[in-house]
C-alpha cells in the first residue's frame, strides 16, 4: 500500500509517545472491532481519530475492493486518516480490519483541541495526513472516476476543480476497455462521458460542488454561530491571513468560491517566493499554507461564493452565500483578488473551457499536446504559463499588445522566453476573433505586428491572462472603492490601519486592495499583518 507504507516508516522514526496515548485517553474511548470489518466507509464523516493499539487495518480500493496500493497494512501504534479529518470533510478510502483490533477512538473535535494544545503531537499527525494526501494525489488509485475528460468540458471543469483543491481523481478514455466495463456496471451508455465515485456510483449532472459535497469540502455552516473572523476568499494573502488567525487563537472560516489558492494557485511554477530556489507550483505552495491554517483550526468552505454583505444593529457582519445561507463574523477580510479580463470577442464564452482557458496547471496542459499554444499577456502569470506550456505544445505563441515586456514582467522570466526555443514572442499583436464549433480551431489576429500572411493561426489552445477587474461587485457598493473597482484602506479612507476599509470592522489584503503591489509574496505579507487589526477589533467588540 504505497501510501501509506511512507508513513510506516515515518512512524517508526516519529511514534506518537506513550504521553500522547496517555493524553488521548483522557479524552477517547477503547473500541474493539471484528475482523473485516469497514469501519471506515468511503464518503463517511471524518470524523473519529482511531489509533491502533492491537491488530491490523487496510485501507480499501474503493474501485475493487481489494486492499489499497502495494500490501502495506497499519499495526500498532498507527493511526487511520489523511487531512480530511482537519479539514471536517468525508474520507476518500474506506478502512477495514485485517484482525481483531482494539482501538483507541476520539472524537475529532476534542482530539483537534488536544492537538492545538500539545504541538509536538500535531505536528507527526499533520506530517502523516499530508503525506498520506500526497501519496494518495501521486498513486491514480483515487475512489473518484472521470471518464471522458478530453471530450466533455463539464468533466473537464469537474477535474481542474478536483486538482486544484488536491482531490485524489483518476480519468479514463472513451475507449478504454476499463471504462466499457464501467459502463457496463454502472448501466450507462457505452462511449459516454461520466462521473463515478467508489465502485459504481454515478454523479448525474455533475458538476465542481456536487464533487464538492462527496468528500465535505463544502461544510454545514451553521447560521447561529458568529466566527471572530470571516476571511471572503482563500488566495495566498486569504490562507496566510487564515493561518495568523488560528495561530491568534481567532475563530475563522474562510470561503472560496472555486479552488483554494485562487488566481496564484493556476501558477504552473512560482520562482521568486523566498526559499523555493527551484521554483514551487502555485497549487503546491498554498495547499501547505492551508494544511498549516488548518492545524490552527480555521476552517475552509468550497465553493462557496459570497454574493452579498449586511452589518446588524450590533455590529455582526453577515454574508450571504450563493445557496442563499448566511454566515456572520465580528470582523470581515475581503481577500477576493482579481480575476483575468474577458475579451470582446464573439463565441468567447461557448468556446471556454473547450479551447480558451484562463489557467495554466496539468490539467489544461494535457490538451495542449500536438498544438499550437497562443497565450494573450505580458505579466508574470503569463509568462510562467508560457514557460510551463512549451513543454507540451508544438510551439508557444506570447500574444502582448505593447512593445515590449519591460514594465510587466520580471527580468529573469523575459529572458528565458526570448532564449526559449520553441516560444515566440509576438509585439503589437491581439486576437480579432475565434473559429470553431464545438471546439476552438484557430483564431485570427490583427495589429501592427501582424504580417499578411499570419493574420490566422491554427490552435486548439487559447489561454487568456490580461487586465485585473477587482471581484468587489457582492458588496452592494457599501465600501468605498476607487474608479476601478479596487477597495480603498488607510489614509484614503481616513482609517488608522493600512489594511482597514471605510467601515470599520472590514479589512482588505492583497490584489483586491487600491495601490497594492500585485505578487504572491505582498499578499502573504499583508495577510499576516493584517490580522493582529483583526484581533484588536474583534477583543475590542468583546470587552
Amino acid at each position: 500500500m504505497e501510501s501509506l507504507a511512507a508513513d510506516l516508516r515515518t512512524m517508526v522514526r516519529t511514534p506518537l509517545t506513550d504521553d500522547h496515548v496517555a493524553r488521548m485517553r483522557e479524552i477517547g474511548r477503547e473500541e474493539t472491532i471484528a475482523a473485516g470489518t469497514v469501519f471506515v466507509s468511503l464518503g463517511a464523516p471524518a470524523d473519529r481519530f482511531y489509533f491502533l493499539l492491537d491488530g491490523e487495518a487496510e485501507a480499501v480500493d474503493a474501485v475493487t475492493g481489494g486492499r489499497y496500493g502495494d500490501g502495506a497494512t497499519l499495526g500498532p501504534g498507527q493511526f487511520v486518516g489523511d487531512i480530511s479529518f482537519l479539514t471536517g470533510g468525508n474520507a476518500m478510502l474506506p478502512m477495514r480490519t485485517v484482525q481483531d483490533c482494539r482501538f483507541l477512538v476520539v472524537d475529532r473535535d476534542p482530539m483537534l483541541e488536544l492537538m492545538s494544545a500539545v504541538p509536538e503531537m500535531s505536528d507527526i499527525v499533520v506530517t502523516v495526513f499530508a503525506a498520506r494526501r500526497r501519496r494518495l494525489l501521486e498513486s491514480n488509485g483515487a475512489s473518484l472516476t472521470l471518464i471522458g475528460m478530453d471530450r466533455d468540458r463539464d468533466i473537464r471543469a469537474i477535474g481542474a476543480f478536483a486538482a486544484r483543491n488536491r482531490l485524489p481523481f483518476r480519468t479514463l478514455d472513451l475507449d478504454e476497455s476499463e471504462a466499457d466495463s464501467i459502463a457496463k456496471t454502472c448501466s450507462i451508455a457505452p462511449q459516454h462521458p461520466a462521473v463515478v465515485f467508489g465502485r459504481d456510483t454515478v454523479i448525474e449532472d455533475p458538476t465542481p460542488a456536487k464533487v464538492a459535497r462527496l468528500y465535505g469540502l463544502d461544510l454545514s455552516l451553521d447560521e447561529t454561530v458568529v466566527h471572530d473572523v470571516l476571511i471572503v476568499g482563500g488566495g495566498p494573502g486569504g490562507i496566510a491571513a487564515a493561518v495568523y488567525a488560528g495561530a491568534e487563537g481567532l475563530s475563522a472560516l474562510v470561503v472560496e468560491d472555486a479552488t483554494i489558492g485562487g488566481q496564484a494557485g493556476t501558477s504552473s511554477r512560482i520562482e521568486n517566493y523566498m526559499g523555493f530556489p527551484t521554483g514551487i507550483s502555485g497549487a503546491d505552495l498554498c495547499w501547505r499554507g492551508e494544511v498549516q491554517a488548518m492545524k490552527f483550526g480555521t476552517r475552509f468552505a468550497v465553493p462557496r461564493r459570497a454574493t452579498a454583505l449586511t452589518r446588524r444593529d450590533g455590529g455582526t457582519f453577515c454574508v450571504t452565500l450563493d445557496d442563499d445561507t448566511e454566515t456572520c463574523a465580528r470582523a470581515v477580510l475581503i481577500a477576493t483578488g482579481v480575476q483575468y479580463r474577458r475579451l470582446p470577442l464573439d463565441r468567447l464564452e461557448a468556446l471556454e473551457g473547450a479551447g480558451v482557458y484562463y489557467a495554466a496547471t496539468e490539467i489544461e496542459a494535457r490538451f495542449c499536446r500536438n498544438t499550437e499554444v497562443v497565450i494573450i499577456g505580458g505579466g508574470n502569470s503569463a509568462g510562467q504559463a508560457a514557460m510551463f506550456l512549451s513543454r507540451y505544445g508544438t510551439r508557444v505563441h506570447l500574444l502582448v499588445r505593447g512593445d515590449s515586456l519591460a514594465d510587466s514582467m520580471s527580468s529573469y522570466l523575459s529572458g528565458r522566453l526570448e532564449a526559449a526555443e520553441n516560444i515566440r514572442i509576438r509585439y503589437r499583436t491581439e486576437v480579432a476573433g475565434l473559429e470553431g464549433d464545438d471546439h476552438l480551431e484557430a483564431i485570427k489576429l490583427k495589429g501592427a505586428g501582424v504580417e499578411a500572411d499570419e493574420a490566422r493561426l491554427e490552435t486548439r489552445a487559447l489561454f487568456i491572462m490580461v487586465g485585473a477587474a477587482p471581484n468587489t461587485d457582492w458588496m452592494g457598493g457599501q465600501v468605498a472603492c476607487d474608479e476601478k473597482g479596487f477597495l480603498l484602506t488607510g489614509e484614503a479612507v481616513g482609517a488608522d490601519s493600512a489594511y482597514a476599509t471605510s467601515v470599520p470592522g472590514i479589512f482588505a489584503i492583497g490584489d483586491v486592495r487600491a495601490g497594492s503591489v500585485k505578487r504572491v509574496a505582498s499578499a502573504v505579507g499583508e495577510g499576516s499583518v493584517v490580522m493582529s487589526q483583526v484581533w484588536s477589533h474583534v477583543m475590542d467588540g468583546r470587552a
